[in-house]
């Protein structure tokens, strides 16, 4: 059936087996924070999330400690084809007599990220690293733009700490650590002073960017957001914000796009290469917004496919777009959630590199629109499953209608275990 597939592929100038070799080369960053509902291991788990955070869903089988979220990590990326990286957030910090025990945010040290690094080691991944600038008590509710000195000067020193942290990241594992900045910072109703928070927001990122760091393994970046749970009226770090401090600190850190970040009408994959245009390097987090931010499982969906197709046409292969994905669903099983979100970002990216680009492109500029919409069309009826299933087969992971049954597996013998 593979052999057939690619036949077909091969009349639209498609090399299959060079497709499925380069998705391997491309590494995507599985975030910790879906096993667990975003709770980490600094606070208290009875405590609701804080910061526009939200998590909705009681499915059993959470994962309530260290060992339990890397056992399900575990898991999740045996069930997972392609290079990967994991994503941490600050809060996943783990604790115990060995490295002293807890300390606050703003204490934060490599030493605690060392099981992390192991883990890693191990399975030869590198990570990514996000501080936590939110569900904590010093949220009041505003951090690094809040106008109480105090409190602005703990979460840049979070910031800094998280420099650190990421720099050891990146020197152990011997890969660049992505190191993205995202607050919640804003105001529920209409604010009486826009300029004011904005202005400290913008100081207090200087601030932690002064913390030294090589820009070739630590890649800070700015994310913007729309409005969110809470601030539904004013967001500090807007899209006007985060893009216009990206582009005067080139030298120093990068923009990320959230594709639950924007209005509802806006494409993130249209914006990647506009980005690109003026940035040599961008970063992305994909999920799926539903009428908001709400981090929905991806799926294989238009947008998906349009976020890859960029990928792929602007240079991605090369590794100046950073992927990660974003999106925590407490309704499902979370393992069934990571793995499919992992897995369709996959089949995009493998979409994309099915996609004679070139080809089309040339298409596009002689102005043979009619060829051009014929040949798109047609490429959806190919027999893109069969290259995906050779592709998993090569990468040692189940094809599709084989993993599922390998999660509830795991579930009966590990999840049900967990009360």
């Amino acid at each position: 059936m593979y052999n057939e597939a690619k036949e077909k592929y091969a009349k639209y100038g498609v090399n299959t087996d060079e497709a499925i070799a380069k998705l391997k080369e491309i590494p995507v960053a599985l975030h910790c924070w879906q096993g667990d509902d975003v709770r980490g291991f600094d606070t208290d788990p009875t405590k609701p999330l804080t910061g526009g955070i939200q998590t909705t869903g009681n499915y059993p089988g959470r994962a309530r400690t260290p060992q339990e979220l890397m056992s399900d990590l575990d898991f999740t990326l045996k069930m997972c084809p392609g290079t990967k990286k994991i994503n941490l957030h600050a809060s996943y910090a783990v604790f115990d007599e060995e490295n002293g025990g807890w300390v606050d945010r703003d204490k934060l040290e490599p030493k605690h990220f060392k099981k992390w690094v192991d883990f890693c080691k191990k399975r030869g991944l590198g990570a990514d690293f996000n501080p936590t600038f939110f569900s904590h008590p010093k949220c009041d509710p505003l951090t690094l733009s809040s106008p109480n000195e105090e409190t602005r000067k703990f979460w840049i020193e979070h910031g800094k700490a998280c420099i650190r942290i990421s720099n050891y990241l990146a020197e152990e594992l011997g890969q660049p650590c992505i190191m993205n900045i995202w607050t919640g910072d804003g105001y529920k109703d209409i604010p009486a002073d826009r300029l004011g928070p904005r202005q400290r927001y913008k100081e207090s990122i200087d601030e932690i960017l002064s913390e030294p760091y090589d820009f070739d393994k630590v890649k800070p970046c700015v994310e913007s957001k729309v409005f969110g749970i809470g601030v539904e009226s004013y967001t500090v770090g807007s899209a006007e914000f985060t893009l216009s401090y990206a582009a005067e600190n080139k030298d120093r850190c990068i923009p990320l796009l959230d594709n639950g970040h924007y209005h509802p009408t806006e494409l993130v994959s249209d914006k990647i290469p506009a980005l690109l245009v003026f940035f040599p390097e961008i970063a992305l987090h994909v999920t799926r917004g539903v009428r908001w931010d709400s981090d929905h499982v991806v799926l294989f969906d238009d947008e998906t496919k349009e976020i890859a197709k960029e990928i792929i046409r602007c240079g991605g292969l090369d590794g100046k777009i950073k992927i990660a994905l974003d999106y925590f669903d407490a309704s499902i099983n979370r393992i069934s959630a990571w793995t499919m979100g992992f897995r369709n970002m996959q089949k995009a990216l493998l979409f994309a590199l099915l996609t004679p680009n070139e080809a089309l492109a040339k298409l596009q500029n002689e102005s043979n629109f009619t060829e051009l919409m014929a040949v798109q069309e047609e490429l959806k009826t190919l027999p893109f499953g069969e290259i995906w299933d050779e592709y998993c087969v090569s990468c040692g992971v189940p094809k599709d209608g084989d993993w599922l049954n390998e999660v509830k597996r795991y579930e009966n013998d590990v999840l049900k275990g967990r009360i």
